[in-house]
C-alpha cells in the first residue's frame, strides 16, 4: 500500500513538474547586430520585392522586382550590380514590360542608427529598356531607405526614392517619378581581416 502511494505521489508530482514548465517561443522581430552584417569584405544579396512607382510624364503606375548583390569595400560603404525587371501600365494604352541593369553604390548612415537598424543612401547609373520602346537608354536612381535587421545575417528594407530613364518606357519617350520599394538583404560574412 505504502509503494502505491509513493508510487502515485511521484506519478502525480513529475506530471505537475513537467506541466509547469511552458516554454514560450516568440518569433524574432529584430536582432542586435551593430556593426557586424556591414563590415568590409562582406557579401549582401537581396533585392527588393515590390517596386511601387507613378510615372509623371505618362500617368502610369509601375510595379517591378530588383535583385541585386554587392560588397562591402569598406565599413558601411558597398559596391553592387542590381536588375530591373517590371510591368506598366496606362489608361488606354498596352502594357509593356520593362528591364534594366545598373551598377550602385550604398552607404550606410552611422549617425541615426541603432543597434537594430541602420539609414542607408543608394545611387545607380545604368541602362533601361521596354518592350514598347527601340532598344536600351541611360537610366539613373537616388534612393534611401532603413534596414531593420531581424536576424544577424537578414534585414527587411522600405526605400523611397526618384528615378530617371532616357529610354522608351512606360509608354512615353522618357520615364521620371517618385517610387517606393519594400524589400530584404541577407548579409554574407567575407574574408575576415
Amino acid at each position: 500500500m505504502k509503494k502505491k502511494l509513493l508510487t502515485a505521489a511521484l506519478l502525480l508530482g513529475v506530471f505537475g513538474y513537467t506541466n509547469a514548465q511552458e516554454i514560450k517561443t516568440v518569433p524574432q522581430h529584430s536582432a542586435n547586430v551593430g556593426l557586424t552584417p556591414i563590415k568590409e569584405g562582406n557579401w549582401m544579396i537581396g533585392g527588393s520585392v515590390g517596386n511601387l512607382g507613378y510615372n509623371f510624364e505618362s500617368d502610369a503606375f509601375n510595379i517591378a522586382l530588383n535583385p541585386r548583390a554587392g560588397y562591402f569595400i569598406a565599413d558601411g560603404l558597398a559596391l553592387g550590380a542590381q536588375a530591373t525587371l517590371g510591368v506598366g501600365a496606362a489608361k488606354n494604352e498596352k502594357t509593356e514590360w520593362s528591364y534594366g541593369i545598373a551598377p550602385f553604390v550604398r552607404y550606410y548612415i552611422p549617425r541615426g542608427a541603432s543597434a537594430t537598424g541602420r539609414f542607408f543612401g543608394q545611387g545607380d547609373v545604368g541602362i533601361a529598356g521596354g518592350s514598347q520602346g527601340k532598344g536600351t537608354a541611360f537610366a539613373f536612381g537616388v534612393n534611401a531607405g532603413y534596414a531593420h535587421f531581424i536576424t544577424q545575417t537578414v534585414a527587411l528594407e522600405a526605400m523611397a526614392g526618384y528615378n530617371y530613364t532616357k529610354a522608351n518606357v512606360n509608354l512615353g519617350d522618357k520615364a521620371t517619378g517618385l517610387g517606393v520599394s519594400l524589400g530584404f538583404q541577407i548579409y554574407l560574412p567575407g574574408k575576415s581581416r
